[in-house]
């Protein structure tokens, strides 16, 4: 028997606007993914069931894309209702367990920064916008780890994982084949209008634009008809949404190296602030994070380098992060930079 998919959007005052939680309707009443914990969102999130017939205490289980807040702020207070199994990818699972940020979380997040070179006054700006919304994680549940491959029932239909990393380290997606149709839960490796951020939406993640960039082509090679995405549309053309994303990083990176060629030898805050401008709030986190990402994959690709504090080339002040520049700082062009980017896992 197939199962009825319902989309559910959710005001999301924080972050990136709607959220989409999706409501599988069978033997296995399942949401996957479920909104920050606020008063507000919950009453939405149970209106919506509302609509359909059902309520928060029938929920069976939960399936998480990923760690963030907006996305799984609601899983303990449900979990307390309904007893719901809350299910996510070994990577992430400890974070959500949690609920709150870490310690641990802080205090690396808090060295990035300083390597980054962001100015005092605009780390402060980050953390006071952190704690004030600290609560939105919700509260602590229990969750049971899933792996990429492994399959999970909704009833007489199962999901299978994909371990998609590159927003976080443990993302992934639940593809379906339902009513004839070849689709999957990708929350936010894939949005339809715009990007998700790579680099400074976890700061765990190695390598983060090539995890990312492999995590893309294995949805691509898939062959989806469609993807239900963590916030706004469907997307319809699974492949042309890939290839635009893709080309919208070569296109970042290409200009990443303009930067570090206008530049000569910087940080990571100086090239934020030529790619992006004055930055505010979570973006604090999220561009120079950004940032980073393509800095780091010209790094690996030996054409960029860390300019050792030591080194003659240029001083590094107490007031400027890490430095790097360019290894051969020769003009190159968009084609350059795409031959970058051929090889993938996938």
């Amino acid at each position: 028997m197939p199962v009825d998919v319902h989309r559910i959007q959710l005001e999301n005052r924080v972050f990136e606007g709607e959220n989409n939680v999706y409501l599988l309707d069978g033997d296995i009443t399942t949401l996957i993914d479920v909104g920050i914990a606020t008063t507000e969102t919950r009453a939405e999130l149970e209106a919506g069931l509302d609509e359909v017939g059902i309520t928060l205490s029938s929920i069976d289980q939960i399936l998480l894309t990923h760690w963030h807040a907006d996305h799984t702020g609601l899983a303990g207070e449900i979990q307390d209702l309904s007893g719901a199994t809350v299910r996510a990818h070994t990577d992430d699972a400890g974070i959500i367990a949690a609920g709150s940020d870490s310690t641990k979380r802080r205090k690396i997040r808090q060295r990035r920064l300083e390597e980054w070179g962001v100015p005092a006054a605009k780390q402060d700006e980050l953390l006071s916008f952190l704690d004030r919304f600290n609560g939105i994680g919700g509260e602590p549940v229990d969750v049971d780890t899933v792996s990429h491959g492994e399959t999970i029932s909704v009833g007489d239909v199962e999901l299978t994982v994909m371990h998609l990393p590159g927003h976080t380290a443990g993302h992934v997606g639940y593809q379906c084949e339902n009513k004839n149709s070849h689709f999957a839960f990708v929350g936010d490796v894939i949005l339809p209008e715009y990007t998700p951020n790579i680099g400074g939406a976890d700061l765990r993640v190695e390598s983060p634009i090539k995890t990312y960039l492999d995590s893309l082509d294995q949805l691509s090679k898939a062959e989806f008809d469609y993807l239900w995405s963590g916030h706004r549309a469907r997307i319809v053309d699974p492949a042309d949404r890939v290839d635009t994303i893709r080309t919208h990083h070569i296109e970042r990176t290409q200009r990443l190296y303009d930067v570090l060629t206008e530049q000569g030898t910087t940080d990571v805050w100086r090239i934020s602030a030529a790619l992006f401008g004055e930055v505010d709030t979570i973006h604090i986190l999220h561009g120079p994070g950004e940032a980073f990402a393509h800095l780091m994959y010209l790094v690996e690709a030996g054409v960029a380098e860390r300019v050792d504090k030591n080194s003659k080339t240029e001083a590094t002040d107490a007031e400027h992060g890490q430095q790097y520049q360019l290894v051969d700082p020769v003009a190159v062009d968009t084609d350059d930079i795409e031959t970058l980017f051929v090889e993938t896992k996938y």
